[in-house]
């Protein structure tokens, strides 16, 4: 998980998981465990932009991914530092240099359908009109079923506790092979997106070769994401909705959904997937 960067960061650690004592049907004291939920207010250059609830497994990173999501910071070389502190629930960015008008940008939120209440500052949904894929590449159907393993088989969180979702990124090392770059759980989907997008971003890691994999559902804000990191492909093991869908078709991803085991099913571009003779 650690990425070497020019930014100064906190590296802030706070423990994920909680012991709780909880009562059965059958009236049995038994020890559980569950996910822990902060609030982490982001700052940028000491102006207040928003509170995000979040497990705190990667917090730099999600506050990097955010602001490179809504715009608000053009360049990762422009953020000198990011400190989070937990005492506070704070996390304070400094740039260096930012010819963002953020007044602009805020006055126009769109609340999302993110676990909780998610939002989109300015005009991304519109920017998203001017963003096409390219065709290709591909990936087979073999390499496919091996990544919702891998999936299957990593040691989570959700595992342990249940109540997270888990976001993964598979670099595509050839039509048949796949490999794991980052796997990030968080209380709500859109965090876990925009960890990987942070990290993603600090390692200056282009998404033609990468695939994209999420628990949760695909909305549209989490396609827009996709289509910005320039990812071709989107796997869920749930469902997506008719807008998630419809943004899709516009910049030519290929979304993938109900991954699980051997199974799959694509909603867009198939012809970026080779499917095996024998299926």
């Amino acid at each position: 998980m650690a990425v070497s960067s020019p930014i100064q960061m906190s590296h802030a650690c706070v423990p994920l998981v909680h012991e709780v004592q909880i009562v059965d049907e059958a009236g049995r004291l038994k020890t559980t465990f569950i996910p822990g939920e902060r609030p982490l207010t982001i700052y940028l250059d000491k102006r207040e932009i928003v509170t995000l609830m979040t497990l705190g497994s990667a917090p730099e990173a999600l506050v990097l991914g955010y602001l490179r999501n809504q715009r608000l910071v053009e360049s990762v070389s422009d953020i000198e530092s990011i400190q989070v502190d937990w005492e506070t629930d704070s996390a304070a960015v400094k740039t260096r240099r930012s010819s963002v008008d953020i007044d602009a940008l805020t006055s126009k939120r769109v609340v999302t359908t993110g676990c909780g209440q998610g939002t989109m500052f300015g005009g991304l949904v519109e920017e998203v009109e001017a963003i096409r894929l390219p065709d290709g590449p591909s990936l087979r159907q073999e390499a496919i079923v091996a990544l919702i393993d891998t999936i299957r088989t990593h040691d989570t969180i959700y595992k342990q506790s249940g109540s997270v979702h888990a976001c993964a990124v598979f670099e595509r090392a050839g039509p048949d092979q796949v490999h794991l770059l980052h796997f990030i759980e968080d209380v709500g989907r859109h965090n876990a997106v925009d960890s990987i997008s942070g990290l993603l971003w600090l390692e200056d890691k282009p998404g033609k070769d990468l695939i994209f994999f999420t628990t949760g559902r695909l909305t549209s804000e989490m396609v827009i994401k996709g289509a910005q990191m320039g990812i071709p492909f989107l796997m869920t093991r749930s469902g997506m909705t008719l807008m998630g869908l419809e943004v899709a078709r516009k910049t030519n991803l290929t979304l993938l959904g109900r991954c699980s085991g051997k199974h799959f099913e694509i909603y867009n571009a198939p012809e970026r997937v080779v499917l095996s003779k024998a299926a």
